[in-house]
């Protein structure tokens, strides 16, 4: 039960503390931003990864579930709105 409430508490609060720190980025910085955010994103990813394969709990396994799936989301999402930006800068 304490590995579950431990845990949620870590989701919980890196959902919150990942959204507050976003929403503090001015619009002109997020591209730049980009590669280094992708590159965190895969570390997490990775993390995730292995904490979701350790089925301590059906909690912990559900959670990291979503955690492999927002991080996921978040590093695939984040090359194509590179990529996109890169397109920008290519001769026609």
């Amino acid at each position: 039960m304490e590995e579950s409430v431990a845990a949620l508490t870590a989701f919980v609060l890196a959902l919150f503390v990942g959204y507050e720190v976003i929403t503090k980025v001015p619009p002109l910085l997020h591209t730049p931003l980009m590669s280094g955010a992708n590159a965190i994103s895969g570390i997490t990813l990775v993390g995730t990864l292995i904490t979701a394969g350790m089925k301590l709990t059906l909690l912990t396994t559900i959670l990291g579930f979503l955690a492999v799936a927002m991080a996921t989301a978040n590093v695939v999402g984040g090359f194509l709105i590179t990529h996109r930006m890169l397109q920008k800068f290519h001769r026609k």
